[in-house]
């Protein structure tokens, strides 16, 4: 939001509420804000306290979807050591040549 909107908002609100109300219910807005925010964090501290030392490296960011299919596909995959696997290189087959079989995909 720039300054044009908080601009149009305040002239709207000053409008709607009038000039004698606008700092009274400016207070109740920051109230307001004050408390969902200590609400956040007092419900982020629970959490963090009933989950334990188990996920304490776990970022929000890491449970967003968009995040996990980037780290999937788009990231080269590690292996169960931990050592970054080498990708598998294709090329197309030529005339007659069978595809290669994985015993393991079927």
């Amino acid at each position: 939001m720039g300054w044009a909107e908080i601009g149009v908002i305040l002239v709207v609100a000053m409008l709607v509420f009038g000039p004698e109300r606008l700092p009274e219910l400016a207070k109740q807005a920051g109230g307001f804000v004050r408390t969902v925010k200590q609400m956040a964090d007092n419900a982020k501290n629970d959490l963090g306290r009933e989950i334990g030392q188990d996920l304490s490296g776990l970022q929000l960011r890491d449970l967003d979807p968009r995040e996990a299919v980037r780290r999937t596909f788009l990231d080269e995959p590690l292996l169960s050591g931990g050592t970054a696997a080498k990708a598998v290189t294709s090329r197309a087959l030529r005339p007659g040549e069978k595809p290669p079989f994985d015993a393991e995909a079927t």
